[in-house]
């Protein structure tokens, strides 16, 4: 049977540890760029779609950047949250806007509009190269 064996230098070690600790922050940034790139989208979206906007854009955000329990992978949530002046929840009224109502609201789909790919995309790509920033060639 054959052997092989490589020493690795130390110093790659050391780019590989920083390269490791780097790609953490970087990807968690590259997901908060798409996400702020959906926040946008959704309401310019939603301007275009209603009249007045007001309690859906109050409630309109994200979270802050988080790693999944399932897979260890990060991401960031685009939600609506929280209630309108007469206690009725964002949430239920969004959905309402997007999809209808069976009372006769019309349906005024402006959620998935909202995720352009290639936006997104574009958007994530502008953060990427400070992942190899600072580490030599």
């Amino acid at each position: 049977m054959a052997k092989f064996d490589v020493e690795v230098g130390n110093d790659i070690l050391h780019e590989m540890e920083r390269l490791q600790i780097k790609s953490e922050q970087v990807f968690g940034d590259m997901v908060d760029a798409g996400a702020e790139t959906v926040l946008r989208n959704m309401r310019s979206n939603m301007r275009a779609s209603f009249k007045t906007t007001r309690s859906l854009e109050m409630g309109l955000g994200k979270t802050r950047v988080y790693k999944t329990p399932s897979d260890g992978g990060v991401a960031v949530k685009v939600l609506f949250r929280g209630y309108n002046d007469r206690g009725v929840p964002v949430p239920l009224i969004a959905s309402a806007r997007d999809r209808g109502t069976k009372r006769g609201e019309q349906k005024r789909p402006f959620f998935r509009k909202s995720f352009n790919k290639s936006a997104i995309e574009g958007a994530m790509r502008r953060v990427e190269p400070r992942l190899f920033e600072g580490l030599s060639q």
